[in-house]
C-alpha cells in the first residue's frame, strides 16, 4: 500500500493530506484509508461490512474526488466506514472505478470517532504522476 501524511500547515479548519501510491489503484486505496483514518481509529472498526462501489468520471482527478465523496456519503447515509479498499481504476476518459470496500457500521460503544468529514474540497486538490508514482493532495472539510 502507498503512504499518506497529514499536513498541519495547509488548512486551519480542514484536514489536508498528501497521498502517494505506486499506481492509480494503490493511490485510490490509500486515499480511502487516509479518509477513514481522519474519521475513526481504524482499529476500532470491525470488518463486518463489504460493499462494491462503481463510479465513472470524465477526468481522473474528478474520479478521485467522486470516490472520496462517495465514501463520506456512505458514512453519513448508512453510518458505514470503510477502512480497507481494493480498487481498480481503468479507462482513458471516461475513467471507471470498481472497488470492493471493507469496514463496519459506526458503533458508539466500540468505534473511536475522530473528525466528522463533511466533504472533499477543491482547495489545493491535485492529482499528479511523477516518475511512475502517483501523488494527490486532498483537503477534507471537517
Amino acid at each position: 500500500m502507498g503512504r499518506y501524511e497529514f499536513l498541519e500547515e495547509v488548512a486551519l479548519a480542514d484536514c489536508a493530506v498528501d497521498v502517494e501510491g505506486n499506481d492509480l489503484d494503490d493511490l485510490f486505496a490509500t486515499a480511502a484509508a487516509a479518509l477513514a483514518d481522519v474519521m475513526v481509529d481504524p482499529a476500532t472498526v470491525p470488518s463486518t461490512v463489504e460493499r462494491t462501489i462503481a463510479l465513472t468520471a470524465p477526468q481522473l482527478d474528478l474520479l478521485l474526488y467522486d470516490w472520496l465523496s462517495e465514501l463520506i456519503y456512505r458514512k453519513d447515509r448508512d453510518r458505514e466506514v470503510f477502512t480497507r479498499a481494493e480498487v481498480r481504476v481503468s479507462g482513458a476518459g471516461p475513467f471507471e472505478l470498481t472497488a470492493r470496500v471493507h469496514g463496519g457500521v459506526l458503533d458508539p460503544e466500540r468505534t473511536a470517532l475522530r473528525a466528522d468529514a463533511k466533504a472533499v474540497t477543491f482547495h489545493q486538490f491535485a492529482l499528479t504522476s511523477t516518475d511512475g508514482a502517483w501523488r494527490a493532495r486532498i483537503v477534507i472539510d471537517i
